[in-house]
């Protein structure tokens, strides 16, 4: 690794920076509503115990991989990929990682924009009173409204996708670390509040039991593949965005301290935002199984019935758009950081040639709510497909293969010098991404594929 392109490749300014950025970017819509869901709907408490698991011998082994192979190449994933091939002195179609990445990115974001764009949309709705005193009919009637009119859906998702590329195109420091910085503890600060408010509501305790009483008897085969997906998904691995953020890291920071500290952010975050959401539905005397719809129509009519459910709700929608955009803007910077890289292209133009992409991707998703919406293939509609192609195919496919390479084909001196690891601590890492992690992530693959049951 030359000084010049040591020089030439940005950098975070502090570890503190690759955190936040990184738990930015595995903080998403998921860790709003569905941790919380299928926590409670599969043990509770129990659920927490096996999905920690989860987290340390599946997912973790595979966030440290995906970062190291980043601050090793330091560049983005496709180069990356195909310099650590040449170092490895293997086959270059390993360079395929860095390809998956980069496409994954691009269509999760050409979807994630739009619901990105109800969350926005939402935001405006509560400031104008929509949801006070509105019930289940008038609530049902606003999202299907918003969803249904295809101007309305497009001019969100062209919200959203400018949100995003303003930040990407201001570079590392001032767009991605700057953006994050501040989000991050607004995010925190925002949950914390709405947490506050919530230990004095009559739904506070009935949701604390819902999500840890520990019920063993609900824990199946079944549970242990919800969590062991939801754990490879949640720190969004095989996406590209944590190995070029990982491309950005300090040299002299630890990866395994950082990579505890994202695991341990995103999943304070994820249970944090279950005590913000299911007291306000338990208070409410409503059912928490209802999935997305809990965030766009359970929690409206639950808000506008309450004292401050006008302030509530504006706080919340806020607090939603914010965990979307801190994900978006980590979907778009691998393709983004190749464009810039590889063909010489400035940030600004790479930043905007990725946008309008990703955007016009992202209309034939928008409309498939509305114009296109009996245009389906095997029974999904171009949203499905998208979301279907993408968790249960590429990212199951990026993580196991970037596993694969980091324990197999990356030299043992390197990943050992990377990850500052010695004697039984790096044979832990190198035995759970070798071995433990791929066969986590096939299992998660093949009941992605309805292979297993």
């Amino acid at each position: 690794m030359s000084a010049q392109h040591l020089e030439s490749h940005p950098q975070w300014s502090t570890r503190l920076a690759f955190i936040l950025a990184s738990a930015g970017s595995a903080v998403g819509l998921g860790n709003i509503w569905k941790f919380p869901y299928i926590m409670g709907d599969n043990g509770g408490g129990a659920f927490v115990l096996i999905y920690l698991a989860c987290l340390l011998i599946v997912a973790t082994p595979i966030l440290i991989s995906e970062v190291m192979l980043g601050r090793r190449s330091r560049s983005n994933p496709i180069s990356g990929m195909a310099k650590l091939s040449r170092q490895a002195g293997v086959s270059p179609a390993w360079q395929l990682i860095g390809w998956m990445g980069v496409l994954t990115g691009f269509l999760i974001l050409s979807y994630y924009s739009v619901v990105m764009g109800w969350a926005l949309a939402y935001v405006e709705k509560a400031a104008n009173g929509a949801f006070v005193g509105a019930d289940a009919d008038t609530v049902e009637g606003i999202f299907t409204s918003l969803v249904s009119n295809p101007g309305t859906l497009l001019f969100w998702h062209t919200v959203a996708m400018l949100m995003t590329i303003t930040v990407v195109a201001r570079g590392v420091r001032g767009g991605l670390e700057l953006a994050t910085r501040i989000m991050m503890p607004l995010l925190i600060v925002i949950l914390v509040l709405l947490f506050g408010y919530n230990i004095g509501t009559s739904g506070f305790a009935p949701a604390m039991e819902f999500m840890f009483a520990p019920d063993f008897s609900r824990v199946t085969g079944e549970t242990v593949l919800v969590a062991l997906g939801h754990a490879f998904f949640t720190l969004s691995l095989g996406m590209g965005a944590i190995m070029v953020y990982g491309s950005y890291m300090p040299a002299n920071a630890s990866i395994v301290t950082a990579g505890f500290w994202i695991i341990v952010l995103d999943t304070a975050i994820a249970l944090l935002a279950g005590m913000v959401i299911f007291p306000i539905v338990f208070s409410n005397g409503m059912s928490p199984e209802q999935g997305a719809g809990l965030v766009f129509q359970t929690l409206p009519l639950a808000l506008g019935a309450m004292e401050w459910g006008y302030w509530l709700a504006i706080v919340l929608f806020i607090l939603v758009s914010i965990a979307a955009w801190t994900s978006a803007i980590s979907l778009v910077e691998p393709a983004v950081s190749y464009l810039y890289e590889r063909f010489g292209v400035r940030r600004l133009y790479s930043a905007i040639g990725a946008g309008v992409a990703t955007w016009t991707l992202g209309v034939f998703s928008a409309l498939s709510f509305n114009l296109i919406d009996e245009v389906t293939l095997f029974g999904k509609t171009f949203f499905g497909i998208m979301e279907f192609l993408t968790a249960n195919i590429l990212l199951p496919a990026g993580g196991m293969l970037i596993a694969l390479f980091a324990a197999w084909r990356l030299r043992r001196a390197d990943s050992a010098e990377e990850l500052g690891l010695g004697g039984g601590a790096y044979h832990l890492w190198w035995w759970l991404a070798a071995v433990v992690a791929p066969a986590g992530v096939a299992l998660v693959f093949l009941n992605g594929l309805g292979l297993l049951g």
